[in-house]
C-alpha cells in the first residue's frame, strides 16, 4: 500500500510500504476513507533530523473496518469508525476514569507503525479504541467526523478542563483548527463572551461563525490591552491556549481574570512555565493537557450527526495521497488552515 513517510525537515514522501496485518487478536484493519495533516505534524516538518528509515505520519483518520482479530467483539467488518489519536484498551483504570491518553496499554499512530496518512491502518485494541458511526449517515459529514478524532475533541477538552459553563467569559488564543474548535466548544457549553485572539482574517471570520463575540488581532501588550478593554479591565474567567508557544501562555496569564483558569492544549514547545508570584497572588489556575479524545467522541458525535455542530469546516483544502507533501508545505506557509487527505 501507499503511505506518507517523513524523512526529515521539509521532506515528506509517498512510499510503498507493507500492507498492515492482524498481529494480535485484539487488532482491526481499517481502510482509511479520510485522514488529515495536523498542526502538530508541522513541528517535525520544520525541525526533524534526517532519518534513513523515516517516520510514518498521521494520527487522525476515519474509515471502514476490513478485518478483525478473533477477540474483537464490539467492532464488525464493514463498520465506519472514528479512530482517536491514541489507541486505548478501554478497560484499564485510567480508561475507566476517562483518561484514555494515559492507558496502561495504549499506543500511538505513526513512527514505525501505521499512520493515518496512508491507505490502511492496523488498529491495536480495536474494541477500546474505535468508535462506530451509526449506519446511514450523510457522507457530507465525513470532515466533521474526522475532526472528532483530534482537533474538535482537543478544543472541547480545553473548554471542559477550563470549566466553561453557562455565562462564562472566555478568551481563545490561537486561530488554528484547535483554537477554532475551542471557540465552537465554548459556544456549545454556554459561554456568554468569547474573545478570539488571532490575526488571520479568513480564520477569525470562521471563528465568528463558530461563536466568537469579539476578535483581537493585536499581539503582545496591544493585544492584552484590547482584551482588558473588552472585559472592563478584568480579563476573562477562562483562557483557552491553543498555540503551544511560551508567548501565548504569557498572554494567557495576562488576560485571565483574578481567580480564573488558563487551560492549555497547544502542544508546548517549551519547558519552563511562567507561573510566578503575580499569578499566585491572583489565584490563577493552570490546567489542560493532551485531550482524551476517546472520552469525548460519544458526547460530540450526536451533535455532528444532528447538525448542531460542523467542526469539519476547519478543513479548507483536500488532497489525495500524492498531494500530501504539498499539503504540508501549504500549512507551513499558512496558505491552508487544515488539509484533509482522501487516499
Amino acid at each position: 500500500m501507499r503511505a506518507a513517510v517523513m524523512y526529515g525537515a521539509g521532506d515528506v514522501r509517498i512510499d510503498t510500504v507493507p500492507d498492515p496485518l492482524v498481529k494480535d487478536a485484539t487488532d482491526a484493519i481499517v481502510r482509511v476513507v479520510a485522514g488529515c495533516i495536523c498542526g502538530s505534524d508541522l513541528w517535525p516538518f520544520a525541525s526533524m533530523d534526517h532519518s534513513e528509515h523515516g517516520n510514518r505520519m498521521g494520527h487522525e483518520f476515519v474509515g471502514v473496518v476490513e478485518e478483525i482479530g478473533s477477540d474483537v467483539k464490539d467492532i464488525a467488518v464493514g463498520d465506519f469508525v472514528i479512530a482517536p489519536f491514541v489507541a486505548s484498551d478501554g478497560t484499564c483504570d485510567f480508561c475507566l476514569e476517562g483518561l484514555q491518553t494515559s492507558c496502561r496499554h495504549g499506543a500511538h499512530w505513526g513512527g514505525q507503525d501505521d499512520g493515518g496518512q496512508g491507505e490502511r491502518v492496523r488498529v491495536p485494541l480495536a474494541d477500546g479504541t474505535l468508535v462506530v458511526v451509526p449506519a446511514g449517515f450523510d457522507d457530507a459529514l465525513i470532515p466533521s467526523l474526522l475532526a472528532l478524532s483530534d482537533v474538535m475533541s482537543t478544543g472541547y477538552h480545553a473548554a471542559v478542563a477550563g470549566g466553561v459553563k453557562e455565562g462564562s467569559t472566555v478568551t481563545v488564543i490561537g486561530d488554528g483548527a484547535v483554537g477554532l474548535s475551542a471557540v465552537l466548544s465554548a459556544k456549545i457549553l454556554g459561554a456568554s463572551q468569547i474573545i478570539l485572539m488571532g490575526r488571520h482574517k479568513s480564520r477569525t471570520d470562521l471563528g465568528v461563525e463558530f461563536g466568537a463575540t469579539d476578535v483581537v488581532a493585536e499581539r503582545g501588550d496591544e493585544g492584552i490591552a484590547r482584551v482588558r478593554e473588552l472585559t472592563g479591565g478584568d480579563g476573562t474567567h477562562i483562557v483557552l491556549e491553543a498555540v503551544g508557544l511560551k508567548p501565548a501562555l504569557e498572554t494567557a496569564f495576562a488576560v485571565v481574570r483574578a481567580g480564573g483558569v488558563v487551560s492549555r492544549v497547544g502542544a508546548p514547545q517549551f519547558s519552563e512555565v511562567p507561573l510566578g508570584f503575580p499569578e499566585f497572588m491572583s489565584n490563577i489556575t493552570l490546567t489542560g493537557g493532551v485531550a482524551p479524545a476517546r472520552a469525548y467522541i460519544p458526547t460530540l458525535l450526536p451533535l455532528v450527526l444532528d447538525g448542531t455542530i460542523n467542526p469539519g469546516r476547519v478543513f479548507d483544502r483536500t488532497v489525495d495521497l500524492d498531494g500530501v507533501p504539498a499539503g504540508y508545505q501549504a500549512m507551513a506557509d499558512r496558505e491552508a488552515l487544515k488539509v484533509l487527505v482522501r487516499p
